[in-house]
């Protein structure tokens, strides 16, 4: 079932992939991993700016479902764990895609991913599909046998319920409840690509929500709309997104329901974030495999039984490539990124009018240092004002504030609104209270 499905791309949203990766590169978002070596097979690195945009998503995710919630509680797990977690979660034996090798330029493609027997790049004859597991593996220890294979972890989600027991032993939670987690996963893409969207490490954000079977549908209507709320608090419009029930047949097969939620990324339509009934299918497994009794007791009906779980899912890497597309603007002489407030990975910005003059420049220093209190700042005396301005700009900076001449006399400055561009005098005893009101 489709449920309002959208293909319009917001007109205001950047329609060139190549000037969105230029900002990012220019502006110190996202760097190319190990680029003075040629790079790495779809490798990022955020860069000053950028890791402080990512660090906004996931402190106000955190804040929104784990600091501001008594059913939510947050694990940090290892990278690595008993292999035999993977056994259980049938990622050995089911985590594949189907790889053809063409014979003529011998690159890798996702069977699932071509339309004919031949490679897009050089129309050579592609050789029968076979199946290649995506997680990565390493051994454990100096000596490189089988009793030594262990995984990077190809998603989160199990360490939560591998956890579920000692989480439920030392808190004091209650069905229902969840268990958090942010975190890096690891991936052997065949085809990674489209900048940051896909990429061989990436970082996620996941909830397990443990319940009873029997409420499920209303826990699941629940999430949802959670992660509906999520989507707005970012600014992602509703025409940009679209919401698909995966059909019967085509979930993974622990879900009993699934969603997709999509967004028109610049390059398309593709996933950006998902919600599944998991089922008890988590818990059951590592209970048989493990030999561990996992079961839940209830603490007023003493009833034992496996919880089951909602699962919404969070992509951090394509959350921050979903605010960025939504967020370009081209306006005549500037872009700019009219980045949510709590996102913009600098509130404000303080200017002296002309680096060259002392006053000015210790006015202003006094002003920063005072401000940076309360709020993350950027500097910028290189250049004249116009092009500190509009480099703000491209970096999401929300106000300008410029030391000047008239500082000096009134104690007062300028302050420049980054999407309005207009600017008015604010007293220096008043900015706080101002910036507050604003931001």
């Amino acid at each position: 079932m489709m449920m309002g499905y959208k293909i319009r791309k917001s007109i205001d949203m950047v329609s060139d992939m190549d000037k969105l990766v230029s900002l990012c590169k220019r502006r110190g978002f996202i760097f190319p991993g190990s680029e003075i070596y040629g790079g790495l097979a779809n490798s990022w690195d955020y860069g000053p700016v950028g890791v402080e945009l990512k660090n906004n998503i996931k402190q106000a995710w955190w804040k929104r479902f784990v600091g501001l919630r008594s059913d939510m509680v947050g694990i940090d797990a290892a990278l690595m764990m008993n292999p035999k977690v993977w056994e259980a979660s049938g990622h050995v034996d089911n985590f594949t895609d189907p790889l053809a090798d063409c014979k003529k330029c011998h690159q890798r493609f996702r069977a699932d991913m071509i339309s004919d027997e031949h490679a897009k790049t050089c129309g050579g004859e592609l050789t029968e599909a076979k199946l290649f597991n995506l997680m990565f593996k390493t051994h454990l220890g100096p000596v490189e046998d089988a009793s030594a294979v262990v995984y990077l972890r190809p998603e989160t989600a199990q360490a939560m319920f591998a956890d579920f027991k000692n989480v439920v032993d030392s808190s004091r939670v209650r069905i229902p409840f969840g268990i958090a987690q942010i975190g890096k996963a690891f991936r052997n893409e065949i085809t990674p690509g489209n900048f940051i969207f896909r990429t061989r490490e990436f970082e996620q954000m996941e909830i397990e929500y443990f319940i009873k079977e029997d409420r499920w549908q209303e826990h699941f209507e629940y999430w949802l709309n959670q992660m509906k709320e999520w989507m707005k608090f970012c600014g992602l419009s509703e025409k940009n997104l679209h919401f698909y029930e995966i059909p019967d047949g085509e979930r993974a097969h622990y879900s009993k329901r699934t969603v997709d939620i999509e967004y028109s990324f610049p390059f398309g339509m593709k996933e950006l974030y998902g919600i599944a009934y998991r089922t008890d299918f988590d818990l059951k497994r590592h209970q048989e495999y493990s030999g561990k009794d996992l079961r839940y007791t209830d603490p007023q009906t003493q009833e034992k039984y496996l919880p089951h779980v909602i699962e919404p899912t969070f992509g951090v890497d394509r959350t921050l490539l979903a605010v960025l597309s939504e967020h370009f603007y081209e306006e005549e002489d500037r872009i700019v990124l009219k980045l949510p407030t709590p996102l913009a990975p600098y509130k404000t910005a303080v200017f002296p009018l002309l680096a060259n003059k002392p006053q000015l420049v210790e006015k202003a220093q006094e002003l920063l240092s005072d401000l940076s209190t309360t709020y993350p700042i950027a500097w910028d005396d290189r250049g004249n004002i116009g092009k500190r301005y509009y480099a703000q700009d491209e970096i999401g900076t929300p106000f300008c504030i410029t030391v000047d001449f008239e500082t000096l006399d009134t104690d007062t400055v300028t302050v420049r609104d980054r999407d309005s561009m207009k600017q008015e005098r604010i007293a220096i005893h008043e900015l706080k209270e101002y910036l507050k009101e604003k931001l």
